[in-house]
């Protein structure tokens, strides 16, 4: 196993044990056992616990990007912020660790989502400034209000994702339609607030066009997200 395959296996093992046990039970130990590792090698690639952690939070938030992104390419409507927020809740419903950082489950990340917030504020203020452009591009091509301040779009985009992803948490076991279903209401909220209605031809037509400067955004945060994710691994 040559040293990127032993500190990938170390990612999926750590992974799969923040979501068993939640961070605060995991030790360096256990996830060095149960990859077949001894534990200087875990120190060999990252200097401490939260460094190893953020790593594996990362990874999954570009494996998140990247799904994004393929949507993208394959449908440029995909770009319009009900259809990416449609995509990216089916995601958080898929992702067990995804769902735990939306909803700060503390059991799961302990302390964890606090170092993150503090450790990775640059890209998280990155991630708002390329949401923020995303939707100047949109109102450029016609295919969001521009009536609104975009800062105030920003806000309410934010706002309802937010509520519709703690809604899992705060309503769990009280759901009352499936999946499917959730992710198109969530859909349907912000295309009424958010976007224009000018024909599926037409916004389909205005799509194509905008979509490769919002995609290259998203290309350019996901290498941010890259270069986070090796910051945190030793040299």
């Amino acid at each position: 196993m040559d040293r990127a395959e032993r500190r990938a296996r170390i990612l999926d093992v750590a992974g799969e044990l923040l979501l068993a046990w939640g961070y605060d039970r995991v030790t360096i130990d256990e996830i060095a056992r149960r990859a077949k590792v001894g534990k200087g090698t875990v120190y060999l690639h990252w200097k401490t616990k939260d460094a190893l952690f953020l790593a594996v939070v990362l990874r999954f938030q570009f494996r998140g990007h990247q799904r994004q992104l393929v949507r993208m390419r394959a449908d440029p409507p995909e770009i319009l912020p009900s259809r990416m927020l449609r995509g990216l809740f089916r995601d958080f419903l898929d992702q067990p660790v995804l769902r735990a950082m939306h909803t700060d489950d503390a059991d799961v990340l302990g302390r964890l989502n606090d170092t993150a917030k503090r450790e990775l504020s640059e890209l998280i203020g990155e991630g708002d400034r390329t949401l923020r452009r995303h939707l100047e591009v949109l109102r450029a091509h016609g295919l969001v209000r521009d009536d609104l301040d975009v800062h105030h779009q920003q806000y309410a985009l934010m706002a309802v994702a937010t509520g519709f992803f703690t809604g899992e948490a705060l309503l769990a076991g009280r759901v009352p339609v499936a999946p499917e279903v959730r992710a198109g209401l969530l859909a349907r909220t912000v295309h009424s607030a958010l976007e224009t209605s000018r024909g599926e031809e037409a916004t389909a037509a205005a799509a194509v066009r905008a979509a490769p400067e919002v995609i290259a955004l998203y290309e350019q945060f996901g290498e941010l997200t890259l270069r986070e994710i090796r910051r945190q691994v030793r040299d």
